[in-house]
Order: C-alpha cells, then structure tokens, then sequence
C-alpha cells in the first residue's frame, strides 16, 4: 500500500509541478502568450518621399494620437491590457501613428536607472509595446528624452553628472553642451537603437513596427538665444543617431517658433518670447539628417487673452505657414506631433475642442489634397476609462462624445481616399468609411 501510494506520486509530483508553472507563466505574462508574435503581420518601413510619406511606394496618411504612457502602464500587469485597449480603438478609428515615450530617466518605473543602467524589467515593458502595436498594425514615433521635468528629462542628466562630479554646470541646459552628458546620452540613445526585443525577437533598429525616432520633446536652451548651442547639439546627436540607424526617420520634437533672425519672427510666432528660446524651426530642421519637421499647437497656453475665435484663426496661420516652409524651404513632410485645447479655459465647453481638432484637421487636409508637406497631426493626448489620474487638462478618451468621435474619424476617411490607400490597417477602413 504505503508502496503503490509512493508510486503515483513520482507521477503526480512533475504533473502538479508543471502545471504550477504553467499557472505561474499564465499569471505573468499572459498578455503575452495570448497572442503569438512570432507570426505578426508584415510591414514595411515608412519612408519619406520629399515632402510625403510613403510605403513600398505609395502614400502613407497619419492621422495619430499621443498616448505617452504606453511603457509605464506596461511594466505592471494589471496596467497592461490598457495599451491593447488603446491600441484596438485607435485601429477602429483608422489611427495610423501613436507617439509615445521611449524614455524615463531616474523615476518612478525608470528605463534608465543612472547613466547606462538599465532595469530590464521595464525594458521588457517597452518591447511589449511594440509587439502589440504590430499585432494592431499601428506604428510608433518614440521621443528620446524630455526637455521638460517629468520622467526624469534633462534635468536628470545634468544631475547625474553633478552628482558624478563631472558636470560642468548645474544649469539645466548643460545637457546640451556638457561632454559628459552628451556621452552619457549618446550611449542610452545607442541601448535604445540596438535593443533586441524580447518578444519579437526583432532588434529595435530593423523593426518597421517603430515609424520614427524623436530626438528630444519640445527643446529648448534659453541660456543661449542664438540658436547656435541647440543646433550643435542637434547635428551632432542626429548624425549619430544615423551611422546606427539608417532605416527610421529622424525628427526633433520642436514646438516651431522661428527664431532671433528669421523673418517670420515677428509675423507668425505667438509673442515675442518665442523668438528667445534658443530654438528656430527652420534652421534645426534643415539638416539633412533630419527627415521631417515637427510642430506643436498650444493657444491656450501660449496666449491668455484671445478668444477661441482669434486662437483658431491663428491655429490655421502658424500651420499654413510651417507646412509652406515645408513645401518650399525645407523639402520636407511637416508633422504637428501636438495639438491640444485645455478645458480649463474659462466657459469651457467640448464643443470648442471640436472646433479647435476641426480646424487642425481642416488645414492637414487642404495640403494633402494638394500633395503638400502637411504631413499629419496628433493630438494630445488619448487614453482610456479609468485613468484619470493621467489625465491633464487635454486629454480625452476620443470615443466617449460622439460629435469628437465622428471628427477624427472623418478625418481618417477624407485622408485615406485623398491618398487613395490604405496602408496597414486590417480591413476596418472600408467599413469605417462607408458612411462619409
């Protein structure tokens, strides 16, 4: 008896013990294993064509969002199933880009821990991102750092180096130009570029998942109005960024003011600050190294006294003047990578953010009826029901007001047929686009 019972168990042990494993791997990673990424669907790399996009040859619309979140949210598992929500929906609504952080530097859930240290654990999180976004068929713009504080940003590096006792200024626009911290970027931007996904198996470089790199979100270097320290910095990181990686497009992150000696300086900008910020759109954007430009749209926070009627008219001005630089200085798509209206305004009310997306969208749609540079806009920022608490004052979940809804959606169709394709989206175009 105490034999035979002996027996079975040398049989029930391994059989327990594996499906405890099994349970386990479920548990963890089973958004991962619930879909197999192994036979994802087939892309090609988004290219320019002077002042268009195209692939494999033809035209390629962008109609995108931001949902900057994507790698926070995938690192914990209860998180997780937001960026396959997001993901679906935009699919749904014909959304063809989504730009998002590839960086978080020294915080909460950080990418990078200090200079070169890597939590893997988060790295993972990021390949996730990318592996759902093909499964979608839904591309990716990856910023490389932030001007601004959150997720750590250049105030990090600077203080990195400060604390290493390397750092030549506590300024925070030593980023720029400190030897030190050029290096210690240089190197996380080259982790980034040959990262080997976990999932996919694809390293980073070679994935078509990924639409384009963005070298830093909304520079700027007030400490040297010129222009000239922002744009060493610029050329020199962009040329890097090239010798490892040929086959992405590369773009700044800049907001588009015109800088002390353009023309435009004081006819188009919002005030005269901008001028001061040690940026200008035409000259960081002229480098050959650089694939498109890139603009952001804040009225709200860039005027205090205009009403929406005048903040419109003058949406509609500051784009048709970058996408005309496009056109004829640069030779290059002009993207406006941000595009928001807050609803703090005073007499908030939706209504005027759909007036506000209408024209953004309107002005995209006139120059790519003409073929033109205006390459595409994302608006910031979407996410989905229960997060709140990443929410600020322009975010919205887009498929909650109907009227919000149908103008994105309207959006996508008139692009979509003006280019006459429609390229990696699975077939929900022509249902989506049947009613327009």
């Amino acid at each position: 008896m105490v034999k035979s019972t002996m027996g079975n168990n040398k049989l029930l042990y391994p059989v327990l013990g594996f499906a405890a494993c099994l349970v386990f791997l479920y548990l963890s990673f089973g958004d991962f294993l619930s879909v197999n990424y192994k036979t994802d669907p087939k892309l090609s790399f988004v290219e320019r064509n002077g002042t268009n996009f195209v692939v494999d040859g033809k035209p390629f619309y962008v109609n995108g969002w931001n949902s900057y979140w994507f790698m926070d949210h995938a690192v914990h598992d209860y998180s997780r199933p937001r960026i396959r929500e997001m993901l679906q929906a935009a699919a749904k609504m014909g959304l063809t880009v989504c730009r998002t952080w590839a960086f978080n530097d020294g915080d909460y859930n950080a990418l990078q821990i200090a200079p070169g240290q890597f939590d893997e654990r988060v790295f993972k999180a990021l390949d996730y991102v990318i592996a759902e976004s093909r499964q979608v068929g839904v591309r990716l713009l990856f910023s490389l750092v932030n001007n601004l504080q959150a997720y750590g940003g250049k105030t990090q590096y600077v203080k990195w180096a400060w604390d290493e006792g390397v750092g030549l200024s506590a300024s925070n626009d030593s980023f720029f130009f400190d030897p030190s911290i050029r290096l210690y970027f240089k190197n996380y931007v080259k982790t980034i570029l040959t990262r080997k996904n976990s999932i996919t198996g694809v390293v980073y470089r070679d994935d078509p998942t990924i639409f384009g790199w963005e070298l830093i979100n909304e520079p700027r270097c007030i400490t040297d109005a010129s222009g000239d320290t922002l744009q060493d910095w610029i050329e020199e990181m962009s040329s890097f960024i090239k010798s490892i990686d040929r086959k992405h497009m590369l773009t700044i992150g800049l907001e588009g003011f015109y800088g002390p000696k353009s023309p435009k300086k004081d006819t188009i900008n919002p005030e005269f600050w901008a001028a001061d910020l040690g940026a200008d759109f035409i000259r960081n954007s002229a480098p050959s190294t650089i694939d498109f430009a890139s603009v952001h749209i804040y009225p709200d926070h860039w005027f205090k006294k205009k009403s929406l009627e005048g903040k419109l008219k003058f949406v509609a001005k500051w784009m048709r003047s970058h996408i005309e630089d496009g056109d004829h200085v640069l030779k290059k798509p002009v993207m406006f990578t941000e595009f928001g209206l807050s609803d703090l305004n005073r007499g908030f009310n939706p209504s005027q953010r759909d007036q506000f997306y209408k024209t953004v969208f309107d002005v995209i749609y006139e120059s790519a009826k003409k073929k033109g540079a205006g390459g595409g806009s994302f608006a910031w920022q979407y996410f989905v029901e229960g997060m709140e608490d990443y929410n600020d004052d322009f975010g919205i979940v887009p498929w909650k007001r109907a009227s919000t809804y149908e103008i994105i959606t309207r959006h996508t169709c008139e692009l979509a047929k003006v280019h006459g394709t429609i390229v990696s989206q699975k077939g929900n175009l022509k249902k989506l686009c049947s009613r327009y």
